[in-house]
């Protein structure tokens, strides 16, 4: 009995005098029961009579919430049909259909197969960018501490491959690949939330003129300047071809306002410098939070724009997906040069 009663002995002394694991803590991880619930949400809290912000209609929103701790932090976002796919900042993928009644139906959780780094930290998995091929499935993340796109396969099954674009390889770790869309072409808009170029007021993008993992070297760069204090947080690509890109600023004590600004994407070119349009503004007394995705969809003529929030895991903020219709300006009429009186 000795003998185990030694080893018994080393062990107690290593348990008391062995100091405690205080590395970083392990990424949260979706579990496999997914579980998501969603409440209504207004445009401006007590006044559902409000239905318009800028140059959109409101068609409703919801507040998602999940029993599972590591839900939430959504910072891209894929739309078709009713079928939604969020991507958080962490690496975890969630999927569901949701009706017009903002009823959530066929929940999934995912969390993706591979990554930058070890996966063990948040920063390993700092996803923040996704853009999806229509014809086959596959999605292309864009990781903003590494700098780094990784494609994965239609069901976030395996990983197809990845690459550090030479252009991307020195933007700032925390400022990274915040937007990414896929062209009908097969190219890519890549745009930095913090990489100035060539001033500090601007944001430098990227066009690919394929797939950035498989040809990291063909594109060129462009400018996009922004409003004083913003940054963008995500862009998609309207179905007529114009460049939508959300902009965020971040305020103390704790607030964010949030602007949409359509860009003419036929001016891309290189070394070119992008001005854009606000068409609306979100801030008190207007809902807002931490917009970090935007998608557009179309229904009939309409143009449908949907925006989700990142919520930090903070008790202080909530994970919103919210629709709008884009109201298009009407064009400008010359009926008053030829005397005639304009009808509807």
């Amino acid at each position: 009995m000795r003998s185990p009663m030694r080893i018994l002995f080393v062990v107690l002394i290593a348990l008391v005098f062995v100091p405690a694991w205080s590395g970083a803590p392990r990424l949260p991880l979706l579990g496999a029961r997914a579980v998501i619930h969603s409440s209504p949400v207004a445009l401006v809290a007590g006044q559902p009579e409000v239905t318009r912000i800028g140059q959109l209609e409101w068609l409703g929103g919801v507040s998602l919430t999940s029993p599972d701790p590591a839900f939430g932090g959504f910072s891209a976002m894929h739309v078709a049909g009713d079928r939604f796919t969020l991507l958080s900042d962490g690496g975890n993928v969630v999927r569901f259909r949701m009706g017009r009644d903002g009823r959530i139906a066929d929940p999934q959780f995912i969390n993706l197969p591979d990554g930058p780094g070890a996966g063990w930290e948040k920063f390993d998995r700092d996803s923040e960018s996704l853009a999806v091929d229509p014809a086959t499935g596959d999605h292309w993340v864009g990781f903003e501490n590494s700098n780094q796109i990784w494609r994965y396969d239609a069901a976030f099954t395996r990983a197809l491959g990845h690459a550090v674009p030479p252009a991307m390889q020195h933007w700032p770790e925390n400022g990274g690949a915040e937007s990414m869309i896929r062209l009908a072409s097969g190219g890519f808009i890549v745009i930095g939330e913090m990489a100035r170029w060539p001033k500090r007021r601007n944001r430098v993008a990227l066009r690919f003129d394929g797939d950035p993992i498989a040809t990291p070297n063909r594109g060129f760069r462009f400018g996009l300047v922004v409003p004083p204090g913003f940054a963008p947080s995500d862009a998609t690509l309207l179905p007529d071809g114009r460049m939508l890109v959300l902009l965020r600023r971040f305020a103390l004590p704790y607030s964010f306002t949030v602007k949409l600004m359509l860009v003419d994407s036929r001016r891309i070119a290189p070394g070119a410098m992008l001005e854009g349009t606000e068409i609306a503004t979100f801030a008190a007394p207007y809902i807002h939070d931490n917009f970090e995705a935007v998608a557009a969809t179309r229904e009939g003529d309409d143009t449908i724009l949907w925006i989700a929030s990142d919520d930090n895991q903070s008790i202080l903020q909530r994970s919103l997906l919210l629709k709008f219709r884009l109201i298009e300006p009407a064009p400008p009429s010359d009926a008053g040069d030829r005397g005639l009186t304009p009808t509807r």
